[in-house]
């Protein structure tokens, strides 16, 4: 069977989102409860490799993972990150959340914002939202002239090298969903109290350019896919599916990267001695 950056690894060439079924389950579970059981495996190997990465990170190792959430409003970046990271040591975790720019932010550089959050060694850092904000909102809101936003395509792919060669290993997932279910998710905000206050009128303004941000989501893909920070487009309309994509991605990239337990920096068998000794056990 395929891996999940096999099947999810965005197409070479031109991209065309609309060509992406957002309800797909090319792989893996067929329903919910499946999905459920699969993600007990996932979320004890996700454990397992976490807990390798951050004792690596502990030692000196000078290895971290990113991974990158992009998507509409409603897409499920919060969810996936409380379902999929959710199964490891919040220790060793970092989630940055990036808004609009406040003013300090917009004096520096528009990477600047982005470097301060980036994961320390041992650590899984998670971006909800990114850097690519700046040729996703900026473009479509022409919040910048084109000549801005068309040369952050390349100082982004440089920046993504400079985290691969500096030992961070990056995945990026667009968590792609229809128009029709985000209706539904933001009719859902509406009816249910105690989850209005996620919605945002603005999101209507949003909804509205659906065709430009599908463009430049697009654009992004093409532009800044690359073997060291790959793009996965996972489908998002059903919310097990999208949890289960993204942690099988998560997992297979730690898998690959197989971090290792420091062996111990003194005599073992001394200090199993001193410890019996002083316990009167020894």
């Amino acid at each position: 069977m395929a891996t999940a950056r096999e099947t999810f690894r965005v197409p070479s060439g031109p991209v065309d989102l609309k060509a992406i079924d957002p309800r797909g389950r090319p792989i893996g579970p067929r329903d919910k409860a499946d999905a459920a059981l699969e993600m007990e495996d996932l979320g004890a190997r996700l454990d397992a490799r976490q807990e390798a990465l951050y004792a690596e990170g502990a030692a000196g190792g000078p290895r971290a993972v990113l991974l990158v959430l992009q998507g509409m409003d409603t897409s499920g970046k919060g969810g996936t990150i409380r379902h999929v990271l959710g199964m490891v040591n919040p220790q060793g975790v970092h989630v940055a959340s990036f808004k609009r720019p406040t003013e300090e932010e917009l004096a520096h550089d528009f990477l600047w914002r982005i470097r301060r959050q980036v994961p320390v060694p041992g650590r899984i850092g998670v971006f909800d939202r990114s850097h690519y904000e700046d040729v996703l909102v900026a473009r479509v809101d022409g919040l910048v002239p084109e000549e801005v936003w068309q040369a952050r395509y390349e100082a982004i792919a440089d920046f993504e090298r400079e985290l691969s060669d500096g030992g961070v290993t990056i995945l990026k997932c667009l968590l792609h969903i229809s128009p029709e279910e985000q209706a539904e998710r933001l009719l859902a905000r509406l009816d249910d109290p105690q989850k209005r206050w996620k919605y945002n009128p603005g999101d209507l303004d949003a909804r509205a350019k659906w065709p430009a941000y599908r463009e430049a989501y697009a654009a992004a893909l093409e532009r800044c896919d690359s073997d060291v920070a790959p793009w996965y487009v996972v489908p998002s309309d059903r919310k097990w599916y999208r949890n289960w994509a993204v942690a099988a991605l998560l997992a297979e990239t730690l898998d690959d990267l197989a971090p290792q337990f420091p062996p111990p920096d003194y005599d073992l068998e001394a200090e199993r001695a001193r410890l019996k000794a002083s316990t009167g056990l020894g």
